[in-house]
């Protein structure tokens, strides 16, 4: 088990504010886990009393509509917290966290956070900066979602992608997504994901092998309408 002070991934996120005895002291109670990609974090209405940190992978935060039809919210990615919402809110989880690839997480319990809030600022206040930025991009994704085709989010996806992840040497997307990750992305039907997918591919925006995905003309799907 890595100890916090060494760990570089912290200075992605709030930990990063934490003196050396904090952080020393998190490593003697905090417990990490390796994950396949598909296994699940937490659920959608469970208690998790903590904080996930992530130090590889990626993770989908999903919500279950209540006709079942999944909808993904927000790719996390390496260096980012998980729970801190509800931590900070005291309520159960509001989604729910599965591994889009495998991925080793770091779980740091409630009690240990909670004091770390109590007594340093600078924590505190980059805590309430990262769920900010959280309530800003889900903002940005009502909007997106009344105001924008399904097509211009499919194409928005991809830059997302490519910005946030980058790409292989043979030029492909470093993250792999199956088309219902997509759908479930954008919101819409599975039918309708492969079918754009089909389109933009049709018309030299990008290309595929099996599940990868290469973006050809970046330019021209930022003037997808």
């Amino acid at each position: 088990m890595g100890k916090c002070e060494q760990c570089i991934i912290r200075q992605f996120n709030a930990l990063k504010s934490l003196h050396k005895e904090d952080l020393i002291r998190i490593t003697g109670c905090k417990t990490s886990k390796k994950l396949r990609k598909g296994e699940v974090i937490f659920e959608e209405g469970e208690n998790i009393n903590g904080v996930f940190c992530i130090r590889e992978g990626v993770c989908k935060l999903t919500k279950l509509s209540p006709n079942g039809k999944e909808q993904i919210v927000r790719l996390v990615i390496k260096g980012d917290l998980l729970g801190q919402r509800s931590l900070v809110s005291n309520e159960v989880a509001n989604l729910t966290a599965v591994a889009a690839s495998d991925m080793e997480v770091c779980f740091i319990p409630k009690q240990e956070i909670l004091f770390d809030l109590s007594q340093n600022i600078n924590f505190s206040m980059n805590m309430l900066k990262s769920m900010a930025e959280e309530l800003k991009l889900s903002e940005n994704i009502i909007v997106d979602m009344a105001q924008k085709t399904v097509k211009q989010r499919l194409a928005e996806t991809l830059l997302y992608l490519k910005e946030n992840f980058g790409e292989d040497i043979n030029g492909f997307l470093n993250i792999i997504l199956t088309r219902e990750d997509y759908a479930n992305i954008v919101g819409t039907a599975t039918e309708s994901a492969i079918r754009l997918l089909s389109q933009f591919k049709k018309e030299g925006l990008i290309s595929a092998e099996g599940k990868k995905i290469k973006i050809n003309n970046a330019e021209a799907l930022k003037l997808v309408e």
